[in-house]
């Protein structure tokens, strides 16, 4: 018997292949669905993004399924799982994630796959009850108010140590992120933290050449 005949026999032919009922893949897709269907409300209700992105969170599931289907694959056969690896490390994903959350629960329904196609159910069940608490927990704990951008216009280029001391009366925290001067002009964009909006561009606007003054919310990191 020569040398191929050995490694056929030895570990092609003996692990070519191993036998997966139907019962067990009807199990594995079906608890993969519910955990991913549970993924699935848990994004919904923990979303923070004004446009809900349906798609997105329906992807999820998909992920979960498409991933677990691939594990059970590859434990079935290694020749197919060789060539899966091969297939599949020419995929280029090119979609920005935009907010880390849904990094989040994007890795969260991939790992889901993978334990139940390799059969850990249970291990899958805990962590994802794990990991909602720890998102429900660390989602209601109480952060610093989030800063806005103070926009002032004023017909003279002299009144900014008044407005200065306007918001100095009225923000916790204020910093001058901007500051646009011509002539007979002055705009200003100051990042400011205040439990007093109505009043503090109120009392702005009393101020003689002040022609604007708005409040606006941004999307950037809170600055503690």
């Amino acid at each position: 018997m020569s040398f191929m005949d050995v490694f056929k026999k030895s570990f092609l032919e003996g692990y070519a292949s191993v036998n997966i009922q139907a019962a067990e893949i009807i199990v594995c897709m079906l608890v993969t669905v519910l955990i991913a269907v549970y993924i699935f409300a848990i994004y919904r209700v923990m979303t923070r993004t004004s446009f809900y992105n349906r798609n997105f969170n329906l992807s999820l599931i998909a992920l979960a399924v498409i991933t677990a289907s691939v594990i059970l694959t590859i434990q079935s056969n290694i020749v197919i799982s060789l060539g899966m690896v091969g297939a599949l490390s020419i995929v280029r994903f090119r979609t920005a994630i935009k907010d880390p959350m849904d990094l989040v629960f994007l890795f969260w329904s991939i790992s889901v796959g993978i334990i139940c196609g390799a059969g850990f159910a249970v291990i899958a069940v805990v962590a994802s009850v794990v990991l909602t608490v720890i998102i429900l927990l660390f989602d209601r704990m109480p952060v610093s108010r989030a800063a806005v951008i103070l926009l002032v216009n004023t017909s003279d280029y002299k009144t900014e140590s008044r407005i200065m001391d306007v918001v100095k009366q009225y923000c916790s925290m204020y910093q001058v992120k901007a500051r646009n001067l011509t002539k007979d002009k002055l705009n200003m964009a100051i990042e400011v933290r205040t439990d007093a909006g109505g009043s503090l561009v109120e009392q702005l606007m009393d101020l003689e050449s002040v022609t604007s003054a708005s409040l606006v919310d941004h999307d950037g990191e809170v600055t503690f």
